[in-house]
């Protein structure tokens, strides 16, 4: 009899499977991949590592703006493509070596929840029966293919996230369907390589629910670099390589190598019998409350599994706030400090509200932005970048509501601004705070000064 059983061995599952055997629970992790999930194999961390190979070669192309003369600049996609499974591979060992620390049983199989008993929960591998006290179900989630004609199943020239990280060779051309987050960062990837891209998105700015002024700055940054964007259009049909599309009225069609689709995700709920405990379901993925519990007993829900805050870090989160109720110390989730990142470059990070949504919600709120050429460390290392620090703060009391920003290293900086966020800091607490200099971090103090003159 096991105290939990973890089904999904992504950030949620694996955090909480660590958290728990840290804290003498009897655990089991069923995966029937790689422990990582889609984020450490197929997301986060690859399109990191590519996304990081693009950054030095586009520091190595401007070499000349900080007098390094650098000589035939190239680069090599194969290699890029086999460091980015280098590291994948050496991150999933890890994850294995912390399960090994913590006594983690980890189980590489298929499992099926086949119902409750007086002794908790049983599910059933094709190895073994198993039962457990308590069950976490933390799955995760898949690419959502939109009803498009022509879509239908990935292939060689229709790709989702893990088919496009897969590529031998660099596409000449790629329409990206999309413009959130994933697509995004592949039109960071692909572009600094000399790939043409284009972007096709339903909205009127890209990366919904970013600050719309900075993602606003970044569209534009990729249009000098080339980067062809179709905002407020409707793809209609894909037939062979060549994408249709709706924009303003008019029937318009591109054709590419590749085609990447990402739209979105959606929880993954179905295959392993939820049906056969009752779990209730909302709007596609679990329902949980603020402990991560379904509505039956002993059985809870974290990451993507839930839909509502589809982000790696907000699992791991959730998997720990399971674990701290199981172990007697009470906790909630709260989703008032989730940081967005998007890791192109130039970055843009973000937590709290934003403008839009402190309006749509009648927040008062005050508002002070600066280019974060005023911190001198920025100028020192990117030369001829721009960039924008903003920060919201209610208009009664000074608590900071929101912080935005866009040019390197946002995504290094943002945790800052999320502490100040969960421990409701205040203009005159945050002005008393010593921030090392220099460092581009001191942005957010010279923000947080421009409020008052």
């Amino acid at each position: 009899m096991y105290d939990l059983a973890i089904i999904g061995g992504g950030p949620a599952g694996y955090v909480a499977a660590e958290r728990a055997g840290a804290k003498g629970l009897k655990v089991i992790l069923i995966e029937k991949k790689e422990l990582g999930g889609v984020c450490l194999n197929e997301g986060c961390m690859p399109t990191k590592t590519l996304l990081y190979s693009a950054k030095t070669y586009d520091n190595a192309v401007a070499g000349s703006k900080y007098g390094v003369n650098a000589k035939e600049v190239s680069f090599d996609f194969s290699k890029m493509m086999q460091r980015k499974q280098k590291v994948v591979k050496k991150l999933v060992s890890g994850v294995g070596s912390k399960m090994k620390m913590f006594n983690v049983t980890v189980l590489k199989d298929t499992a099926t929840i086949k119902g409750r008993s007086q002794k908790g929960v049983e599910i059933e591998t094709s190895k073994e029966t198993i039962n457990s006290k308590n069950i976490l179900i933390s799955t995760g989630s898949e690419a959502f293919i939109p009803p498009i004609p022509g879509l239908g199943t990935p292939n060689e020239t229709i790709l989702t996230n893990r088919e496009i990280l897969e590529l031998t060779e660099k596409p000449e051309s790629l329409v990206i369907i999309g413009g959130g987050v994933i697509g995004i960062e592949f039109a960071s990837f692909f572009s600094s390589l000399g790939t043409k891209v284009t972007v096709i998105e339903m909205m009127d700015e890209i990366l919904g629910g970013m600050d719309i002024e900075q993602s606003g700055m970044l569209r534009q940054h990729f249009v000098k670099k080339g980067v062809e964007f179709h905002m407020s259009s409707k793809v209609t049909k894909v037939d062979g390589n060549t994408v249709s599309f709706e924009q303003e009225g008019k029937q318009q069609n591109i054709s590419a190598d590749k085609i990447l689709v990402s739209v979105g995700r959606k929880p993954v709920v179905k295959g392993f019998g939820l049906e056969n405990i009752g779990v209730e379901l909302h709007r596609g993925g679990i329902k949980v409350d603020e402990m991560m519990r379904t509505n039956i007993p002993n059985v809870y829900a974290a990451g993507d599994v839930t839909g509502f805050s589809l982000l790696a870090h907000t699992a791991s989160r959730e998997g720990e706030v399971v674990v701290n109720n199981l172990t007697g110390r009470k906790d909630q989730m709260r989703y008032n400090a989730i940081p967005g990142v998007v890791y192109t470059n130039p970055e843009i990070a973000g937590v709290g509200l934003t403008e839009e949504a402190a309006k749509a919600k009648g927040v008062n709120y005050k508002v002070s932005k600066l280019p974060m050429a005023y911190a001198g460390r920025f100028i020192a290392e990117n030369e001829g970048g721009s960039g924008m620090c903003k920060v919201l703060v209610g208009a009664k009391y000074g608590e900071v509501l929101g912080v935005h920003m866009i040019g390197n290293p946002s995504s290094e900086m943002i945790y800052g601004a999320c502490m100040a966020i969960e421990a409701e800091l205040t203009l005159k607490e945050l002005e008393e705070i010593v921030f090392p200099h220099p460092t581009v971090s001191e942005i957010f103090k010279e923000t947080i000064f421009n409020f008052g003159h």
